[in-house]
């Protein structure tokens, strides 16, 4: 029998099903359909002017023609140490930070650098749909322990301690969450950390929607809260979300010097230095003042408030609200089995994937389906997109979802 053209380890990754749904509503759009599209994890506004001038100057310059370390320019490792003293209080040294390809990079360099075959890595679900991929790619044992909408979608340390094994290795945290927008109270993030602690875990927390939180609800750290957890946290972040820069691929991870120097060493053959120019941006981005997220909170926080108050009069769907980063994560599960009515006859979605399909097909709105992030029967909308596009889309959902039977 002929090897298998593609190694078994990389045929078993899912596509990422935040950027399909991206890539299919922006090619429909692309075709002149009228898409609108609560797929990506996107802010709809520029990268402010001033970061940008940054990476502009920097292109001029042939000293940002080289390479560079791979760990990062020193003045951004540096500038990451100040920004995270100054945003959550947690303290570091520039060489615990590693400058990253992006968020991801960050995810999959850190399970790569702690995880063993056969390590378990408890995952509170629902997920970012990368997590778990980039757990296995390590040869980790992602742990699913989901939280359900009556829990606001936050797991407690009794359901953490039921899947806690004599292999488990690692508690990824985070907070606020993609997919849900749920944020851990500053006594809950406590309790888990010192619970994890107890154990002897470590602890991985993403932490890149630090700054969109609403109603007054604080961001916590839990690397801060909770320092019993000692060496043995990882903190993930980036500028993407905070300064509307997902496509300048800049991340970072913050955790011991060793674990650092491991992930740093795998960088330098995956891919060394990140690009000079976003490196620059980023440094501008971080030493420079949160006036641009400030702005963008008031228009997330409008959307939110919006898209939620759209969702709950919708028979059938329960949309919690919120209180971080800008994603919904509507419960759908009263809407499967029913009837739709459609060009082609009556259809009946039993999955939250199946009607994310007929919605898509029928009205040309994008979402996500809960199967992305966990279990079936919920739907994921971002709402970093424009007002006019949101009331838009939302209606839509409204006029279709309203007809079942």
């Amino acid at each position: 029998m002929p090897a298998a053209r593609v190694s078994q380890r990389i045929s078993a990754i899912a596509e990422s099903a935040t950027l399909a749904v991206d890539a299919k509503a922006k090619a429909l759009k692309a075709a002149g359909r009228p898409v609108i599209g609560f797929g990506a994890g996107e802010p709809d506004f520029p990268t402010p002017g001033y970061i940008v001038q940054a990476a502009i100057e920097a292109a001029s310059q042939p000293k940002y023609h080289r390479y560079s370390p791979a760990g990062g320019l020193p003045e951004l490792k540096q500038a990451i140490v100040d920004k995270t003293l100054r945003d959550s209080g947690y303290k570091a040294e520039a060489s615990q930070v590693l400058v990253t390809n992006g968020g991801k990079q960050a995810v999959y360099n850190t399970f790569a650098t702690l995880v063993d075959p056969g390590d378990e890595v408890i995952v509170p679900t629902p997920f970012w749909t990368t997590y778990p991929e980039a757990i296995r790619l390590a040869g980790g044992v992602p742990v699913e322990v989901f939280a359900g909408p009556e829990q606001d979608y936050l797991v407690t340390v009794e359901q953490l301690e039921a899947a806690l094994t004599e292999r488990t290795k690692i508690l990824l945290f985070v907070s606020p969450s993609n997919p849900t927008g749920s944020v851990y109270s500053p006594e809950q993030v406590r309790e888990i950390g010192l619970w994890a602690a107890s154990k002897g875990l470590w602890v991985v927390t993403d932490e890149i929607y630090e700054h969109l939180t609403y109603d007054g609800v604080p961001f916590t750290s839990i690397a801060t809260a909770v320092p019993e957890l000692g060496d043995q946290v990882v903190i993930l972040n980036g500028v993407a979300k905070t300064y509307a820069m997902t496509g300048w691929r800049v991340g970072w991870m913050i955790g011991p010097a060793d674990v650092i120097k491991a992930a740093t060493n795998l960088q330098s053959h995956a891919t060394s230095n990140v690009s000079n120019i976003p490196q620059v941006a980023a440094l501008a981005a971080v030493s420079g003042p949160l006036t641009a997220v400030d702005e963008m909170k008031v228009a997330f926080d409008r959307r939110r408030k919006a898209i939620v108050a759209g969702l709950n009069a919708i028979d059938g769907v329960e949309c919690p609200t919120p209180k971080g980063a800008f994603y919904v994560y509507a419960d759908v599960r009263g809407l499967l089995g029913k009837e739709f009515e459609t060009a082609n006859g009556t259809v009946r979605p039993q999955t939250s994937a199946e009607l994310a399909a007929l919605i898509l097909d029928e009205v040309e709105v994008a979402v996500v389906p809960g199967e992305a992030f966990g279990p079936s029967g919920y739907l994921r909308l971002s709402y970093a997109l424009g007002d006019d596009d949101l009331a838009t889309g939302v209606a839509r959902l409204q006029g279709f979802l309203g007809k079942a039977k």
